[in-house]
């Protein structure tokens, strides 16, 4: 039996983390959905108290994550979960308006599984996001190293 996959999402501008979880529900997508708006805080939940990911062993996991955050960079939060032995098999989904070449090309070299540029019209956004939950319905989530 395979393990339900919890969505933390790290999302620091609160208009797109609604629309994010809303229309990722739109799109039949019912998972449990753990939302952060600092880097901070998201680190803290998934490398625990001891900083080590233990805390994370067995759980499968799929991240959102805003590259412009408050606190810290969502490059430095990608490099630390790819990483980590109990977290570096969770795909990591970068969703950011940050569409620099550059940039795109370093995430990918870091570990992250897709990177979506957010479009900046409402309805591309939301259509954009629909499409990632569908896509979210259909990949399959390993669960973090035991």
């Amino acid at each position: 039996m395979t393990q339900p996959v919890t969505i933390i999402m790290i999302e620091d501008d609160e208009g797109h983390a609604r629309l994010i979880e809303r229309n990722i529900r739109r799109s039949g997508v019912n998972n449990e959905i753990v939302s952060f708006a600092t880097g901070t805080e998201a680190m803290r939940h998934l490398f625990g108290a001891d900083g080590s990911g233990l805390v994370q062993k067995g759980n499968a996991l799929l991240i959102l994550l805003d590259l412009n955050l408050p606190d810290m960079t969502g490059i430095d939060i990608l490099r630390q979960i790819k990483e980590n032995k109990y977290l570096k098999a969770s795909p990591v989904v970068v969703l950011t308006t940050t569409d620099d070449s550059q940039e795109i090309k370093r995430c990918y070299e870091l570990g992250c599984n897709v990177y979506i540029t957010k479009p900046v019209n409402y309805e591309n956004f939301a259509n954009a996001i629909r499409q990632l939950g569908l896509f979210f319905s259909v990949i399959q989530v390993p669960p973090a190293a035991t």
